[in-house]
């Protein structure tokens, strides 16, 4: 462990399952209190079924409305879908004090979810052009972080098992045509609790790694 994370440890939260509404605004308020003193924190989190869009998002990539709520938010990216079954991991980190680019903490992030699916025998990839982690061209992650005064919030999503229907009312991260799968349809069947363990193991470790 660098001397980064022994003054400024990284406070890892379990928060169930929250409404998205009010972990986003929970988010606002740590990023704006924060100090140079502050510890970093990760957050973990399901949500209910909830459409988010991008601030530079485009309602064009939303095919179809329903009863799910379309949440504009403050992120970069478009439009994605959170719901109960996907592991939402939010990164709230000062990059100036880890030494980090914002460019580093998104690879950083993509590599961790590919060394997890690695585990389960799975080869997954990213893509330069298009942030987040994908199977056969299908997408299995999704990626979009906000950075403000050098910290960071939001951050990614990951499939594991949930009901993937409302993914067909988008075009998921603002791609025609993009398919999406998750964890259990490539036969993980690890819980969402042992899968967001293990990914915590490699975040928490690339981190360390990386200040």
């Amino acid at each position: 462990m660098g001397t980064v994370d022994q003054k400024y440890p990284l406070k890892i939260k379990q928060l169930g399952k929250q409404d998205y509404q009010v972990v986003w605004l929970a988010m606002q308020d740590f990023t704006k209190a924060r100090d140079k003193n502050t510890s970093d924190e990760i957050w973990v989190v399901s949500h209910p079924p909830t459409f988010t869009l991008g601030r530079n998002g485009k309602e064009e990539h939303i095919l179809q409305k329903s009863d799910i709520p379309i949440i504009k938010v403050d992120r970069g990216g478009q439009v994605t879908y959170h719901g109960p079954g996907q592991i939402v991991v939010y990164f709230l980190l000062d990059l100036h004090r880890r030494n980090l680019g914002i460019r580093q903490l998104v690879t950083l992030i993509e590599d961790c979810l590919v060394s997890l699916l690695e585990q389960y025998k799975v080869e997954a990839y990213s893509d330069k052009k298009a942030p987040g982690v994908y199977v056969d061209k299908k997408k299995i992650a999704a990626l979009g972080l906000r950075v403000s005064k050098g910290c960071t919030s939001h951050g990614l999503s990951l499939n594991v098992d949930m009901d993937l229907t409302p993914f067909n009312n988008i075009n998921p991260c603002g791609y025609q045509g993009l398919e999406i799968t998750q964890c259990v349809d490539l036969g993980i069947n690890d819980s969402w609790d042992l899968l967001a363990k293990n990914l915590l193991v490699l975040i928490k470790s690339s981190l360390e790694e990386a200040s």
